[in-house]
């Protein structure tokens, strides 16, 4: 199977940051669309992102829910912020997330706090939810700039 060559889900489009000399140039690429008020973020499966036993590493899937996670609750959030620190995440592995699977994200923002967003997630792979996580995203002071990534309500209209 060519993993890199099966397509990208219908109304996708890559996250321009996947690229570079940093973390995200190792695991992407990384897709968005826009679901009404929501961001979903998608992911093809490769053979890099899994494990011996040939299903998606358990850290990819907490990379991809951490991304979720933060773009997803500043998506959702009335302000516009930059940058977010990760300050706590949990998760829950439902089932596994098998080679050539499209793995898709959708984050709910509980409560938007001075300092902080509490969301949620749900890390479905074709259809059927294979991870939940929660995390805590910390807020700083005026907007950080993400470099390279354009404003996602723009980007994704």
């Amino acid at each position: 199977m060519n993993v890199q060559a099966e397509a990208v889900a219908t109304g996708f489009i890559e996250l321009p940051f996947a690229g570079g000399e940093h973390f995200l140039s190792l695991t992407g690429p990384l897709y968005a669309k826009r679901d009404g008020d929501k961001l979903v973020l998608g992911l093809r499966i490769e053979k890099r992102h899994c494990n011996i036993a040939g299903i998606c590493h358990g850290g990819m899937l907490m990379t991809f829910a951490d991304m979720q996670l933060g773009l997803g609750a500043r998506f959702g959030a009335e302000e516009e912020f930059g940058f977010m620190p990760t300050v706590s995440m949990t998760a829950d592995f439902l089932a596994p997330a098998p080679l050539g699977a499209w793995v898709e994200g959708r984050t709910d923002l509980l409560r938007a706090t001075r300092n902080f967003l509490f969301c949620q997630c749900i890390v479905s792979s074709n259809g059927a939810p294979v991870m939940r996580a929660s995390g805590i995203m910390k807020l700083g002071g005026a907007p950080i700039p993400i470099k390279g990534l354009p404003n996602l309500r723009t980007l994704l209209k």
